[in-house]
């Protein structure tokens, strides 16, 4: 995945949400310097968390199925904690204010006491070791 940062202020190709939030076009994760990391750590675990076919005709909307968005959600908070001063904590409140919803109200209490279906998904894609590591490759 090739970052390109864009000009404050200007339109983020392929981005789904508008304004600053992260934009994906094949290969490519746009970003402004006001782009939050919460949003380029999504749209980044979209990429790595669907398949080549997708990856390959990847434009503006990442799809996925919930399975894969959960994946992607836990991944996001795994990468977090490789951030330099952001960290799960961060991100957890990131995610929390930006309107993510999980059943249990907050990202915090989904991905301690309800995300053992992304776990799951994230192992049987070699997305995570068994140890809920990041194995920092690309879903196939």
């Amino acid at each position: 995945m090739e970052i390109v940062l864009c000009e404050p202020g200007a339109a983020l190709p392929g981005s789904y949400f508008g304004d600053a939030e992260a934009g994906l076009i094949g290969n490519r994760l746009y970003l402004r310097p006001d782009t939050p990391l919460h949003s380029m750590l999504h749209e980044g675990c979209h990429y790595i968390c669907m398949d080549a076919a997708r990856r390959a005709a990847l434009h503006t909307d990442a799809g996925g199925d919930f399975p894969e968005e959960n994946g992607v959600c836990y991944l996001q908070i795994l990468l977090a904690d490789a951030i330099p001063g952001f960290g799960r904590g961060r991100m957890f409140a990131d995610m929390d204010a930006w309107g993510y919803t999980f059943r249990l109200g907050s990202a915090r209490a989904w991905f301690e006491q309800d995300a053992q279906d992304a776990r799951r998904w994230l192992r049987e894609h070699g997305l995570t070791d068994d140890q809920d590591r990041p194995t920092w490759a690309l879903r196939t």
